[in-house]
């Protein structure tokens, strides 16, 4: 059967039930929102722990990260994320799942091999910019803006 673009996706569209978006971006928001207070709590825990505001953020950004990774490596995070959706994935949450996420699924391959290779999956193409980004931005401000 040959079928034009705009004839695929008219079936396509008759066959797909519709998204309830409205309430698919109120579950995102309080998701999302819920992620960030409790952010939120953690650093003033950690600030009257005596952490200083730096190293409280640090501390922080580390113990979602963490808390992301281990959900997702009980297989939660994704049954949150089903319900969330962009709410989980918008917060510093949303990376750690997708560091993890590689990494669980092609375990059966070996430690190196599989998990090893596929934990950069995501990691490697987002470190290269950054550090590429970050070398062209230090050039640009030592040649333009020498103070």
């Amino acid at each position: 059967m040959d079928m034009t673009n705009k004839e695929y996706g008219e079936y396509v569209n008759g066959k797909s039930k519709p998204s309830p978006i409205l309430k698919n971006l109120i579950w995102a928001f309080v998701i999302g929102g819920l992620i960030c207070t409790v952010g939120q709590g953690l650093l003033n825990l950690y600030k009257k722990a005596g952490l200083t505001a730096e190293d409280a953020g640090s501390a922080v950004s580390m113990t979602l990260i963490f808390a992301a990774a281990l959900l997702t490596g009980l297989g939660l995070f994704d049954k949150l994320a089903k319900r969330a959706g962009a709410g989980t994935l918008v917060p510093i949450t949303g990376f750690a799942n997708a560091m993890v996420s590689p990494a669980l699924e092609f375990k059966s391959e070996g430690f190196i091999t599989g998990t090893g290779a596929k934990l950069f999956t995501v990691a490697g193409p987002v470190l290269v910019f950054g550090i590429s980004a970050s070398i062209l931005y230090g050039i640009l401000l030592v040649l333009f803006f020498r103070g």
